[in-house]
């Protein structure tokens, strides 16, 4: 089932996941992706990995921005601003905390994770599920069947 969907032209279903009335939006499904690949992208996945890496001392947006730039290799690059804006869309999503601290130029957003990969993995599936039981219950209850 799983190579039949994901040979349909391999579409990218956009998935709202912000916490909005309990649900994320922002994230995209791709069913021809593997792991967190399926709703990140690339850099958003490096950047999530960067942050599971520092553990709870966590870390600023230009210290992930770099590394995740150093990651991405040669003639790929992500601005700044897209992974500030990538970081608080993990923020509301229940995914990373985040806390301000005083530094060199005022006042930084510090990332920290708020579960690791196991649980980020678990809760992503937890909310795709509960959104397609509310649209689709039917259908969703037929699916999950077939996997029980």
């Amino acid at each position: 089932m799983e190579q039949e969907w994901a040979g349909k032209d391999a579409h990218i279903c956009y998935m709202l996941l912000i916490k909005i009335d309990g649900y994320m939006s922002g994230f995209r499904f791709d069913p021809a992706q593997t792991g967190l690949r399926k709703i990140l992208r690339e850099y958003e996945e490096l950047a999530l990995r960067y942050i599971w890496e520092v553990g709870e001392d966590g870390a600023k947006s230009r210290l992930v921005w770099e590394r995740v730039n150093e990651e991405l290799g040669e003639g790929k690059s992500i601005s700044r601003a897209s992974i500030i804006n990538s970081m608080n869309r993990l923020v509301e999503g229940g995914i990373l905390g985040s806390r301000v601290a005083t530094g060199k130029g005022g006042y930084h957003r510090i990332y920290y994770p708020l579960m690791d990969e196991s649980g980020c993995a678990t809760y992503l599936v937890k909310m795709m599920i509960e959104s397609m039981m509310r649209d689709f219950p039917d259908e969703s209850r037929v699916v999950l069947e077939e996997f029980i």
